[in-house]
């Protein structure tokens, strides 16, 4: 069974290597601008590398559920490449925050499509086992066969 969900297991090793990684950046951004813990006040340049920090963590329970769900009910494979991009879009969040508030839009907006793409892959993903379960009909089996 576990073998069965690899991809997505390493995809959400590699975003856990991610979240460490940002915070280990605001560690050192505090020592480079002197800014005590618990403060999170000082530096404008600080204040972007926490703030880049803080909205990545909150999107993270988000992307862990979508990611697992479009894995789990739609296909591993599909879902591991999309959460693969999305932890390149957050990179790209992180460095472009770090070094403007206008640079952190791409990496923002590749971040919310990948979400968003998730989020439906997962809803058609639950939406086919319901409906097959209950109902008794595999529509994914169905829209398979209009294409072979």
């Amino acid at each position: 069974m576990a073998k069965d969900c690899v991809s997505l297991a390493a995809v959400s090793l590699l975003s856990a290597v991610q979240q460490a990684y940002f915070a280990k950046q605001v560690e050192n951004a505090r020592k480079k601008y002197k800014i005590a813990t618990p403060s999170v006040i000082g530096s404008s340049d600080f204040e972007r590398i926490f703030r880049a920090q803080q909205n990545l963590n909150e999107f993270y329970p988000l992307f862990l559920v979508v990611l697992w769900t479009s894995g789990l009910f739609f296909n591993q494979e599909v879902a591991s490449v999309f959460g693969f991009i999305y932890l390149f879009g957050q990179h790209m969040y992180f460095i472009g925050y770090a070094e403007s508030t206008k640079g952190r839009i791409p990496g923002f907006k590749i971040g919310i499509a990948m979400l968003l793409i998730l989020i439906i892959l997962s809803f058609f993903g639950i939406t086919d086992c319901m409906v097959d379960k209950y109902f008794d009909i595999n529509i994914a089996k169905k829209i398979s066969k209009l294409f072979s």
